[in-house]
């Protein structure tokens, strides 16, 4: 959830006419992967769970790449950038360490 609203705190400072381009596109990556994570912890199979956690973590992968075009664009700065690739690394770390607690239980 920091991550989403790191998101929509640093898109506030994108130029108004990417509203309808990367800063819809990397909102909605963000809001993606918190909604993910919920609706496969929702499932009763393993299997789903785990799709669901891919999933969240091929939006978190968009994110960052998102992330990397408004550098190089110029929208954020190299220490937003810098921090935002810590906090993805943290969350992308959770993600597949949930995974493969999953895929234990799935195995057992």
């Amino acid at each position: 959830m920091l991550l989403l609203a790191d998101v929509y705190n640093l898109t506030k400072k994108f130029p108004p006419q990417e509203s309808y381009g990367l800063t819809n596109q990397i909102q909605r990556a963000a809001v993606s992967i918190p909604s993910n994570i919920a609706e496969g912890m929702g499932r009763f199979s393993i299997k789903e769970r785990i799709h669901f956690l891919e999933v969240s973590n091929g939006s978190l992968m968009e994110v960052m790449c998102q992330f990397e075009i408004a550098h190089l664009l110029g929208y954020i700065t190299t220490t937003e950038i810098e921090t935002q690739e810590k906090r993805i690394a943290t969350i992308a770390k959770m993600i597949i360490g949930l995974r493969n607690n999953l895929e234990e239980k799935k195995n057992v």
